[in-house]
């Protein structure tokens, strides 16, 4: 099972960072919700879908993102959306940004006032 788990700041609607659990990598998801439950390994999954095994093993190993083209790949396969690995992908990175920069941005970055 996946650590993902998302608190939602009624603030802004939108997911926030001041959840205790870390930011998972949607390939962290892709293994351990999709490919492991169904027996599926990475170069059958690379075959099937069309794409390098190399770009698997990186979006598992969490150092590559998932991209439009292999969203609209996964979902194929799985049956799910495309938009779903997109928005654990964009997910994954706005929480990272927050965590690296976040507060930051805040102190320097001024609202357009109203």
């Amino acid at each position: 099972m996946s650590r993902s788990s998302t608190a939602i700041d009624p603030r802004v609607g939108e997911a926030s960072d001041e959840s205790p659990l870390a930011a998972v990598p949607p390939g962290e998801i892709l293994l351990e919700e999709f490919m492991k439950p169904l027996g599926v390994s990475q170069n059958r999954l690379a075959r099937d879908i069309d794409a390098p095994v190399s770009r698997i093993a990186g979006i598992v190993k969490g150092g590559r993102a998932i991209t439009a083209d292999t969203a609209l790949r996964l979902a194929q396969f799985f049956g799910t959306s495309p938009e779903m690995w997109l928005t654990l992908q964009s997910d994954y990175d706005l929480r990272l940004a927050r965590q690296a920069a976040g507060r930051e941005i805040e102190k320097r970055v001024r609202p357009l006032a109203a």
